[in-house]
This record gives structure tokens, sequence and C-alpha cells, in this order.
């Protein structure tokens, strides 16, 4: 199944919703990926779209940006939600000094910022979630682009 949708949110609200959709498909069909390639500059929403996924996976998180932990754990039954952030991510040793590998191997779901700093190590299939801003007119206006997508490095 490939998927290619396109949104667009004027404000954090809507991405945070979009998030959430997300997370209720993931949730609602076991078949598709429990992974989450997140794609963005610097202030575009990336978190906040975390925040409306984790509000369907982990009720109730304090989700935040992980740049300093590089990974925030939000346990929950079924799924625990991983969300990591790579932007100080340099190379493959990085990522297990981290247990990245590990966390895939876990019953969870996975998003990942800044996933453009590590291509090798994306699973074979993921959900590619690109967000940007799309008028110069409306600070808070976003483009959203969700896609299902293969690793063509493996």
């Amino acid at each position: 199944m490939k998927t290619h949708q396109i949104h667009l949110t004027s404000d954090t609200a809507e991405t945070e919703a979009l998030g959430a959709f997300l997370a209720q498909q993931i949730c609602e069909n076991p078949s598709l990926p429990r992974f989450v390639a997140l794609y963005g500059d610097l202030g575009v929403g990336k978190t906040a779209f975390v925040r409306g996924f984790a509000s369907v996976v982990t009720p109730g998180a304090a989700v935040r940006s992980p740049t300093f932990a590089l990974v925030n754990e939000y346990r929950a039954k079924p799924l625990s939600l991983f969300h990591f952030d790579m932007y100080r991510i340099e190379d493959e040793d990085d990522l297990y000094s981290i247990g990245f590998y590990d966390y895939l191997d876990r019953a969870g779901i996975c998003l990942v910022e800044w996933s453009e700093r590590i291509p090798y190590a994306l699973p074979e299939e993921y959900w590619r979630v690109s967000i940007e801003k799309n008028d110069p007119d409306q600070p808070n206006s976003r483009k959203i682009t969700i896609e299902t997508a293969v690793n063509d490095l493996l």
C-alpha cells in the first residue's frame, strides 16, 4: 500500500490534530509501519506533530523535544512511544550508544525528528512526514506531506 497525502495546516492545533489522525490509523491497523520519520527545518512543528500523535498513543504524556536527551520514552499499553531527536547524531556509533536499534525491536512506535541525518538506519518500511512552512504571510501555516516509504539503502 502506497500512501501520499498533502495537508495544509494553519496553526499548531491543526498540526497536532494531523499527528493524532496518523496515530489513530497506525493503532487501528497493525499491518501499518510503526516508524515515523519526521523531516523539516528547525521550528516547523515536528514536536507539535508528535504531541498530537502522543495524545492518541500515550494520552496525558507531557511531550517535549528530546533535543538534549536524544530520546524520550512515553510508556503505555499496548504500545509505548519512543521519540527521538537525531539532530546531534553524527554516525552509527552514536545510534548504538543511545540504544536506537534496541528500540526498534520493542513493542512501540518510533517517531524520529531529523531523520535526514540517519537515512542508513531507517527501517525497510516507514512513514515519511515532511513539514515545511508554506506561506510567508501566515507564519503558522504549514504544508505537511505524509507518505509511506521504503528504505532503498537496505
